[in-house]
Protein backbone atom coordinates (compact mmCIF):
# COMPACT_ATOMS: atom_id res chain seq x y z
CA UNK A 1 0.00 0.00 0.00
CA UNK A 2 1.90 2.74 -1.28
CA UNK A 3 0.44 5.25 0.98
CA UNK A 4 3.02 8.04 0.84
CA UNK A 5 3.49 7.59 -2.84
CA UNK A 6 -0.16 8.24 -3.45
CA UNK A 7 -0.43 11.39 -1.03
CA UNK A 8 2.36 13.33 -2.65
CA UNK A 9 0.64 11.83 -6.44
CA UNK A 10 -2.23 14.14 -5.22
CA UNK A 11 0.06 17.08 -3.60
CA UNK A 12 1.86 17.12 -6.80
CA UNK A 13 -1.13 17.19 -9.11
CA UNK A 14 -4.08 19.45 -7.44
CA UNK A 15 -4.84 22.31 -9.38
CA UNK A 16 -7.62 25.05 -9.27
CA UNK A 17 -8.02 23.84 -12.77
CA UNK A 18 -8.94 20.38 -11.35
CA UNK A 19 -10.25 21.36 -8.20
CA UNK A 20 -14.19 21.14 -7.38
CA UNK A 21 -15.54 24.79 -7.02
CA UNK A 22 -17.00 23.76 -3.73
CA UNK A 23 -13.59 23.23 -2.46
CA UNK A 24 -12.26 26.63 -3.94
CA UNK A 25 -14.91 28.52 -2.36
CA UNK A 26 -14.53 26.72 1.29
CA UNK A 27 -10.46 27.02 1.06
CA UNK A 28 -10.98 30.83 0.75
CA UNK A 29 -13.41 30.65 3.42
CA UNK A 30 -10.93 28.92 6.06
CA UNK A 31 -7.71 31.10 5.14
CA UNK A 32 -10.38 34.10 5.70
CA UNK A 33 -11.20 32.47 9.09
CA UNK A 34 -7.92 31.54 10.00
CA UNK A 35 -6.19 35.21 9.55
CA UNK A 36 -8.91 36.20 11.48
CA UNK A 37 -7.20 34.73 14.76
CA UNK A 38 -3.54 35.19 13.44
CA UNK A 39 -4.31 39.19 13.41
CA UNK A 40 -5.67 38.97 17.10
CA UNK A 41 -3.29 36.50 18.80
CA UNK A 42 -0.67 38.92 17.79
CA UNK A 43 -1.83 41.72 19.95
CA UNK A 44 -3.16 39.93 22.60
CA UNK A 45 -2.31 36.40 23.35
CA UNK A 46 0.10 35.73 26.32
CA UNK A 47 2.58 34.51 24.46
CA UNK A 48 2.93 36.27 21.75
CA UNK A 49 5.75 38.94 23.09
CA UNK A 50 7.79 35.92 23.69
CA UNK A 51 7.06 34.00 20.63
CA UNK A 52 8.23 37.28 18.78
CA UNK A 53 11.56 37.51 21.14
CA UNK A 54 12.71 34.44 20.69
CA UNK A 55 12.09 34.47 16.86
CA UNK A 56 14.42 37.53 17.08
CA UNK A 57 16.80 35.51 19.16
CA UNK A 58 16.80 32.54 16.44
CA UNK A 59 17.78 35.31 13.65
CA UNK A 60 14.27 34.56 12.31
CA UNK A 61 13.14 38.11 11.86
CA UNK A 62 15.28 38.99 9.06
CA UNK A 63 13.45 38.86 5.09
CA UNK A 64 10.22 39.82 3.92
CA UNK A 65 7.84 37.33 4.71
CA UNK A 66 5.03 38.72 6.38
CA UNK A 67 3.11 38.23 9.49
CA UNK A 68 -0.82 38.94 9.97
CA UNK A 69 -1.08 42.24 11.50
CA UNK A 70 2.55 42.78 12.11
CA UNK A 71 4.52 45.85 10.59
CA UNK A 72 7.65 44.05 10.40
CA UNK A 73 9.07 41.51 8.41
CA UNK A 74 10.67 37.69 8.97
CA UNK A 75 12.75 35.05 7.46
CA UNK A 76 10.06 32.29 5.34
CA UNK A 77 11.01 29.85 8.40
CA UNK A 78 10.12 32.87 11.11
CA UNK A 79 7.03 34.06 9.46
CA UNK A 80 5.20 30.20 9.10
CA UNK A 81 6.56 29.65 12.83
CA UNK A 82 5.19 32.67 14.14
CA UNK A 83 1.34 32.88 11.90
CA UNK A 84 0.90 29.03 12.89
CA UNK A 85 1.62 29.75 16.66
CA UNK A 86 -0.80 32.82 16.33
CA UNK A 87 -3.47 30.96 14.71
CA UNK A 88 -3.73 28.35 17.47
CA UNK A 89 -2.79 30.94 20.38
CA UNK A 90 -6.88 31.67 20.60
CA UNK A 91 -8.21 28.01 20.48
CA UNK A 92 -10.34 29.68 17.38
CA UNK A 93 -9.21 28.02 14.73
CA UNK A 94 -10.68 25.85 12.25
CA UNK A 95 -11.22 21.99 13.73
CA UNK A 96 -11.78 18.49 11.38
CA UNK A 97 -13.62 16.57 13.82
CA UNK A 98 -13.09 13.16 12.47
CA UNK A 99 -9.31 13.61 12.91
CA UNK A 100 -9.28 15.44 16.29
CA UNK A 101 -7.19 17.93 14.86
CA UNK A 102 -7.14 21.82 13.40
CA UNK A 103 -5.98 21.05 10.23
CA UNK A 104 -5.17 25.24 8.93
CA UNK A 105 -3.02 26.17 11.32
CA UNK A 106 -0.18 24.12 10.62
CA UNK A 107 -0.82 24.21 6.65
CA UNK A 108 -1.72 27.63 5.73
CA UNK A 109 0.68 29.42 6.89
CA UNK A 110 3.74 26.94 5.32
CA UNK A 111 1.55 27.61 2.33
CA UNK A 112 1.66 31.13 2.23
CA UNK A 113 5.26 31.36 3.75
CA UNK A 114 6.63 29.19 0.66
CA UNK A 115 4.28 31.57 -1.75
CA UNK A 116 6.01 34.55 -0.52
CA UNK A 117 9.56 32.65 -1.27
CA UNK A 118 8.90 32.00 -4.81
CA UNK A 119 6.44 34.37 -5.60
CA UNK A 120 3.80 31.81 -6.50
CA UNK A 121 0.20 32.79 -8.08
CA UNK A 122 -3.04 32.68 -5.20
CA UNK A 123 -4.02 29.87 -7.59
CA UNK A 124 -0.97 27.57 -6.52
CA UNK A 125 -0.99 28.39 -2.73
CA UNK A 126 -4.60 27.50 -2.86
CA UNK A 127 -3.73 24.54 -4.35
CA UNK A 128 -1.21 23.60 -2.23
CA UNK A 129 -3.22 24.42 1.06
CA UNK A 130 -5.80 21.88 -0.65
CA UNK A 131 -3.05 19.51 -0.76
CA UNK A 132 -1.96 20.29 2.91
CA UNK A 133 -5.36 20.11 4.21
CA UNK A 134 -5.88 16.41 2.61
CA UNK A 135 -2.76 15.09 4.16
CA UNK A 136 -2.74 16.32 7.35
CA UNK A 137 -6.37 14.70 7.95
CA UNK A 138 -6.00 11.81 6.17
CA UNK A 139 -3.14 10.70 7.90
CA UNK A 140 -5.17 11.43 10.98
CA UNK A 141 -7.81 9.42 10.16
CA UNK A 142 -5.35 6.84 9.82
CA UNK A 143 -4.06 6.47 13.01
CA UNK A 144 -6.61 6.81 13.83
CA UNK A 145 -6.97 9.89 15.95
CA UNK A 146 -8.58 8.72 19.06
CA UNK A 147 -5.76 6.01 20.09
CA UNK A 148 -2.76 8.63 19.12
CA UNK A 149 -4.70 10.96 21.50
CA UNK A 150 -5.09 7.97 23.94
CA UNK A 151 -1.31 7.86 23.92
CA UNK A 152 -0.74 11.38 24.45
CA UNK A 153 0.22 12.96 21.43
CA UNK A 154 -1.66 16.39 20.22
CA UNK A 155 -2.45 15.23 15.86
CA UNK A 156 -2.59 18.75 15.63
CA UNK A 157 1.50 19.00 15.12
CA UNK A 158 2.06 15.15 14.82
CA UNK A 159 0.04 15.18 11.54
CA UNK A 160 0.27 18.73 10.57
CA UNK A 161 3.69 18.18 9.55
CA UNK A 162 3.36 16.14 6.66
CA UNK A 163 0.42 18.86 5.46
CA UNK A 164 3.13 21.54 5.76
CA UNK A 165 5.56 19.53 3.83
CA UNK A 166 2.70 19.19 0.92
CA UNK A 167 1.77 22.32 0.75
CA UNK A 168 4.82 23.62 0.43
CA UNK A 169 6.26 20.95 -1.78
CA UNK A 170 3.45 21.90 -3.82
CA UNK A 171 3.63 25.39 -4.06
CA UNK A 172 7.59 24.91 -4.88
CA UNK A 173 6.34 22.39 -8.21
CA UNK A 174 8.00 19.77 -7.02
CA UNK A 175 6.63 16.26 -8.28
CA UNK A 176 6.00 13.34 -6.62
CA UNK A 177 8.81 11.89 -5.70
CA UNK A 178 10.19 15.21 -4.35
CA UNK A 179 7.27 15.11 -2.03
CA UNK A 180 7.51 11.68 -0.93
CA UNK A 181 11.26 13.02 0.08
CA UNK A 182 9.59 15.85 1.83
CA UNK A 183 7.51 13.76 3.95
CA UNK A 184 10.62 11.66 4.50
CA UNK A 185 12.05 14.37 6.09
CA UNK A 186 8.85 15.61 8.27
CA UNK A 187 8.76 11.97 9.56
CA UNK A 188 11.83 12.85 11.28
CA UNK A 189 10.07 16.13 12.83
CA UNK A 190 6.69 14.96 13.91
CA UNK A 191 5.82 15.87 17.41
CA UNK A 192 3.01 17.11 19.72
CA UNK A 193 2.33 16.21 23.01
CA UNK A 194 -1.06 16.73 25.35
CA UNK A 195 1.16 17.44 28.85
CA UNK A 196 0.53 21.45 28.42
CA UNK A 197 -2.66 20.49 30.03
CA UNK A 198 -1.02 20.13 33.33
CA UNK A 199 -0.36 23.30 33.56
CA UNK A 200 -1.49 25.93 31.41
CA UNK A 201 1.77 25.56 29.14
CA UNK A 202 1.66 27.57 26.08
CA UNK A 203 3.24 24.23 24.43
CA UNK A 204 0.08 23.45 22.40
CA UNK A 205 0.05 26.34 20.35
CA UNK A 206 3.77 26.15 20.17
CA UNK A 207 4.24 22.45 18.97
CA UNK A 208 2.07 23.60 15.91
CA UNK A 209 3.77 26.77 14.89
CA UNK A 210 6.61 24.48 15.16
CA UNK A 211 5.39 21.53 12.82
CA UNK A 212 4.37 24.34 10.32
CA UNK A 213 7.81 25.41 10.33
CA UNK A 214 9.28 22.02 9.98
CA UNK A 215 7.13 21.05 7.22
CA UNK A 216 8.00 23.96 5.18
CA UNK A 217 12.24 23.14 6.02
CA UNK A 218 11.43 19.52 5.13
CA UNK A 219 10.24 20.78 1.87
CA UNK A 220 13.24 23.25 1.14
CA UNK A 221 15.35 20.34 2.65
CA UNK A 222 14.17 18.40 -0.15
CA UNK A 223 13.80 20.80 -3.08
CA UNK A 224 17.69 21.17 -2.32
CA UNK A 225 18.10 17.21 -3.00
CA UNK A 226 18.53 16.24 0.80
CA UNK A 227 17.37 12.37 0.73
CA UNK A 228 14.33 12.04 3.13
CA UNK A 229 13.07 8.67 4.12
CA UNK A 230 10.72 6.38 1.91
CA UNK A 231 6.83 4.95 2.91
CA UNK A 232 7.13 7.70 5.59
CA UNK A 233 3.18 7.48 6.53
CA UNK A 234 2.79 3.88 5.87
CA UNK A 235 6.28 1.79 6.39
CA UNK A 236 7.12 -0.62 8.97
CA UNK A 237 9.21 2.48 11.64
CA UNK A 238 6.61 4.81 9.54
CA UNK A 239 4.26 7.44 11.43
CA UNK A 240 1.25 5.26 11.63
CA UNK A 241 3.21 2.11 13.07
CA UNK A 242 4.95 4.22 15.35
CA UNK A 243 2.48 6.54 16.77
CA UNK A 244 -0.81 3.89 17.07
CA UNK A 245 -0.99 0.63 17.97
CA UNK A 246 -3.78 -0.21 15.30
CA UNK A 247 -3.34 1.97 12.50
CA UNK A 248 -5.27 1.58 9.07
CA UNK A 249 -3.31 3.02 6.23
CA UNK A 250 -5.68 2.49 3.62
CA UNK A 251 -8.09 5.18 5.19
CA UNK A 252 -5.59 7.60 4.29
CA UNK A 253 -5.99 7.32 0.42
CA UNK A 254 -9.69 6.14 0.39
CA UNK A 255 -11.62 8.18 -2.23
CA UNK A 256 -8.29 10.71 -2.23
CA UNK A 257 -9.56 12.82 -4.83
CA UNK A 258 -12.89 12.38 -4.92
CA UNK A 259 -14.19 12.80 -1.28
CA UNK A 260 -11.95 16.33 -0.26
CA UNK A 261 -11.48 15.84 3.61
CA UNK A 262 -11.06 19.80 4.18
CA UNK A 263 -15.09 20.08 3.01
CA UNK A 264 -15.41 18.09 6.49
CA UNK A 265 -13.50 21.11 8.01
CA UNK A 266 -15.69 23.08 10.73
CA UNK A 267 -14.97 26.63 11.96
CA UNK A 268 -15.44 27.31 15.44
CA UNK A 269 -18.28 30.22 17.34
CA UNK A 270 -16.11 30.03 20.32
CA UNK A 271 -12.47 30.41 21.21
CA UNK A 272 -12.21 27.43 23.35
CA UNK A 273 -11.73 23.15 22.77
CA UNK A 274 -14.22 22.24 20.46
CA UNK A 275 -15.53 19.40 22.50
CA UNK A 276 -17.06 22.49 25.16
CA UNK A 277 -19.02 23.69 21.98
CA UNK A 278 -22.16 21.38 21.75
CA UNK A 279 -22.13 22.19 25.63
CA UNK A 280 -22.01 26.20 24.88
CA UNK A 281 -24.65 26.04 22.11
CA UNK A 282 -26.91 23.67 24.28
CA UNK A 283 -26.79 26.02 27.13
CA UNK A 284 -26.79 28.94 25.07
CA UNK A 285 -30.38 27.74 23.68
CA UNK A 286 -31.59 26.86 27.03
CA UNK A 287 -30.38 29.83 28.60
CA UNK A 288 -32.60 32.06 26.17
CA UNK A 289 -35.68 29.27 25.23
CA UNK A 290 -36.57 29.52 29.73
CA UNK A 291 -34.67 33.17 30.44
CA UNK A 292 -32.44 31.42 32.52
CA UNK A 293 -30.05 32.90 35.51
CA UNK A 294 -27.84 31.82 37.14
CA UNK A 295 -28.99 32.06 40.65
CA UNK A 296 -31.35 29.98 39.24
CA UNK A 297 -29.72 27.31 38.21
CA UNK A 298 -28.62 24.08 40.72
CA UNK A 299 -26.49 22.26 38.59
CA UNK A 300 -25.29 21.14 34.88
CA UNK A 301 -24.31 17.91 34.02
CA UNK A 302 -22.24 17.78 30.64
CA UNK A 303 -22.25 14.66 28.86
CA UNK A 304 -19.15 13.98 27.02
CA UNK A 305 -17.62 11.19 25.05
CA UNK A 306 -14.29 9.60 26.34
CA UNK A 307 -11.90 12.09 24.38
CA UNK A 308 -14.34 15.32 25.34
CA UNK A 309 -13.54 14.21 29.21
CA UNK A 310 -9.69 13.83 28.42
CA UNK A 311 -9.79 17.38 27.36
CA UNK A 312 -12.42 19.35 28.75
CA UNK A 313 -13.66 17.29 31.62
CA UNK A 314 -10.78 15.19 33.86
CA UNK A 315 -9.35 15.55 36.01
CA UNK A 316 -12.66 17.05 37.54
CA UNK A 317 -10.98 19.33 40.25
CA UNK A 318 -8.49 21.03 37.97
CA UNK A 319 -11.50 21.84 35.33
CA UNK A 320 -13.55 23.81 38.24
CA UNK A 321 -10.52 25.67 39.50
CA UNK A 322 -9.34 27.47 35.81
CA UNK A 323 -6.00 29.82 36.75
CA UNK A 324 -5.34 31.03 33.31
CA UNK A 325 -6.14 31.00 29.65
CA UNK A 326 -5.54 27.96 28.74
CA UNK A 327 -7.11 25.96 31.38
CA UNK A 328 -10.07 28.15 30.76
CA UNK A 329 -9.88 26.42 26.89
CA UNK A 330 -10.05 23.43 28.12
CA UNK A 331 -12.63 23.81 31.29
CA UNK A 332 -15.78 22.41 30.52
CA UNK A 333 -17.17 23.97 33.73
CA UNK A 334 -15.48 26.93 32.87
CA UNK A 335 -16.98 27.70 29.25
CA UNK A 336 -20.48 26.39 30.25
CA UNK A 337 -20.28 28.80 33.02
CA UNK A 338 -19.80 31.60 31.06
CA UNK A 339 -22.28 30.74 28.19
CA UNK A 340 -25.00 30.66 31.24
CA UNK A 341 -23.87 34.15 32.96
CA UNK A 342 -22.96 36.39 29.87
CA UNK A 343 -25.37 34.85 26.91
CA UNK A 344 -21.95 34.26 24.74
CA UNK A 345 -17.96 32.56 24.72
CA UNK A 346 -15.84 34.96 23.62
CA UNK A 347 -12.19 35.85 23.30
CA UNK A 348 -12.71 38.43 26.05
CA UNK A 349 -14.63 36.25 28.27
CA UNK A 350 -11.61 34.99 29.44
CA UNK A 351 -11.08 37.99 31.74
CA UNK A 352 -13.92 36.33 33.66
CA UNK A 353 -11.50 33.57 35.21
CA UNK A 354 -11.94 35.11 38.47
CA UNK A 355 -15.28 37.18 38.36
CA UNK A 356 -17.08 36.30 41.60
CA UNK A 357 -20.08 34.76 39.48
CA UNK A 358 -18.24 32.42 37.40
CA UNK A 359 -16.69 31.22 40.17
CA UNK A 360 -20.01 30.58 41.99
CA UNK A 361 -21.34 28.45 38.83
CA UNK A 362 -18.28 26.10 38.23
CA UNK A 363 -19.09 23.87 41.40
CA UNK A 364 -22.33 23.45 40.10
CA UNK A 365 -20.87 22.43 36.73
CA UNK A 366 -20.06 18.52 36.05
CA UNK A 367 -18.33 16.72 33.35
CA UNK A 368 -19.26 12.87 32.84
CA UNK A 369 -18.96 10.53 30.19
CA UNK A 370 -22.04 9.66 28.12
CA UNK A 371 -22.50 6.15 26.09
CA UNK A 372 -24.93 8.32 23.82
CA UNK A 373 -22.39 10.96 22.97
CA UNK A 374 -19.81 8.31 23.18
CA UNK A 375 -21.74 6.82 20.16
CA UNK A 376 -21.41 9.83 17.99
CA UNK A 377 -18.02 10.09 18.33
CA UNK A 378 -15.70 10.62 16.07
CA UNK A 379 -18.02 11.48 13.32
CA UNK A 380 -19.54 14.34 15.72
CA UNK A 381 -18.18 16.14 18.48
CA UNK A 382 -21.44 16.36 20.29
CA UNK A 383 -22.32 17.18 23.98
CA UNK A 384 -25.74 16.64 26.13
CA UNK A 385 -26.49 19.17 28.77
CA UNK A 386 -28.94 18.63 31.77
CA UNK A 387 -29.64 21.69 33.50
CA UNK A 388 -31.98 21.53 36.78
CA UNK A 389 -33.17 24.39 38.22
CA UNK A 390 -36.23 26.06 39.10
CA UNK A 391 -37.37 22.46 40.81
CA UNK A 392 -37.06 21.26 36.98
CA UNK A 393 -34.75 19.37 34.79
CA UNK A 394 -34.14 21.04 31.52
CA UNK A 395 -32.03 18.55 29.03
CA UNK A 396 -30.63 19.47 25.28
CA UNK A 397 -28.44 17.46 23.11
CA UNK A 398 -26.48 19.10 20.38
CA UNK A 399 -25.06 16.80 17.72
CA UNK A 400 -23.51 18.88 15.38
CA UNK A 401 -22.20 22.00 16.94
CA UNK A 402 -22.77 25.27 15.18
CA UNK A 403 -19.84 25.51 12.37
CA UNK A 404 -19.66 22.02 11.47
CA UNK A 405 -19.46 21.44 7.89
CA UNK A 406 -23.30 20.26 7.73
CA UNK A 407 -24.31 23.46 10.18
CA UNK A 408 -21.46 26.17 8.58
CA UNK A 409 -21.29 29.90 9.18
CA UNK A 410 -23.28 32.08 6.17
CA UNK A 411 -20.60 34.29 4.42
CA UNK A 412 -22.16 37.34 6.95
CA UNK A 413 -21.42 35.25 9.79
CA UNK A 414 -17.66 33.85 8.36
CA UNK A 415 -17.11 37.93 7.57
CA UNK A 416 -18.48 39.13 10.96
CA UNK A 417 -15.97 36.77 12.91
CA UNK A 418 -13.03 37.71 10.90
CA UNK A 419 -14.07 41.67 11.26
CA UNK A 420 -14.47 41.03 14.89
CA UNK A 421 -10.80 39.53 15.41
CA UNK A 422 -8.99 41.81 13.07
CA UNK A 423 -10.78 45.31 13.44
CA UNK A 424 -9.27 46.24 16.80
CA UNK A 425 -5.41 46.56 15.29
CA UNK A 426 -6.02 46.64 11.45
CA UNK A 427 -8.97 49.62 11.35
CA UNK A 428 -11.94 48.43 9.72
CA UNK A 429 -10.56 50.02 5.96
CA UNK A 430 -7.54 47.81 6.90
CA UNK A 431 -9.75 44.20 7.78
CA UNK A 432 -12.03 45.01 5.25
CA UNK A 433 -9.30 44.76 2.48
CA UNK A 434 -6.96 42.16 3.80
CA UNK A 435 -10.68 40.06 3.46
CA UNK A 436 -11.48 40.93 0.07
CA UNK A 437 -7.57 40.27 -0.96
CA UNK A 438 -8.49 36.61 0.97
CA UNK A 439 -11.53 35.76 -0.52
CA UNK A 440 -9.51 36.63 -4.42
CA UNK A 441 -6.69 34.43 -3.40
CA UNK A 442 -6.69 32.24 -6.26
CA UNK A 443 -6.67 35.97 -8.84
CA UNK A 444 -3.40 36.84 -7.58
CA UNK A 445 -0.43 36.16 -9.78
CA UNK A 446 1.95 36.73 -7.39
CA UNK A 447 0.75 36.05 -3.61
CA UNK A 448 3.21 39.11 -2.27
CA UNK A 449 0.45 41.45 -3.78
CA UNK A 450 -1.49 39.38 -1.22
CA UNK A 451 0.51 39.66 1.55
CA UNK A 452 1.08 43.65 1.21
CA UNK A 453 -2.33 43.85 2.89
CA UNK A 454 -1.20 42.06 5.91
CA UNK A 455 0.28 44.80 7.55
CA UNK A 456 -1.69 46.52 10.75
CA UNK A 457 -3.27 49.83 10.49
CA UNK A 458 -0.40 53.08 11.58
CA UNK A 459 -1.24 55.38 13.95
Amino acid sequence: MNVTQQLSEFSAKASVSNLPADVIQRTRELILDLVGNIVRARHESDSTPALLSSAKALGLTTGTARVFGDASTYGPAGAALINSTLAHSLDFDDTHAAGTLHPGAPVIPAALAAGEMVKASGADVLAGIVAGYEVTCRTALALPAGDHYQRGYHPTATCGVFGAAAAAGRIFGMDAAGISSALGIALSQSAGSLQFLVNGAWTKRFQVGWSCMAGLSAAIFAREGFKGASEAIEGKHGFLRAYAPKPNPERAVQDLGKVFELMMTGVKPYPSCRYGHAGIDAVLALRSEHNLKPAEVDSITYGLSNSGMLLVGAPAEKKANPQNTVDGQFSGPFVLSVALATGEMAWDSYGLIQDPTIRGLLPKVRCEFDPEIEAEYPTNMSGKITLKARGKTFTKKVVVPKGEPSNFFGASELKGKFMRLAEPSMGAGGAEALAEAILKVDGFKDVNDLMRHARPMTH
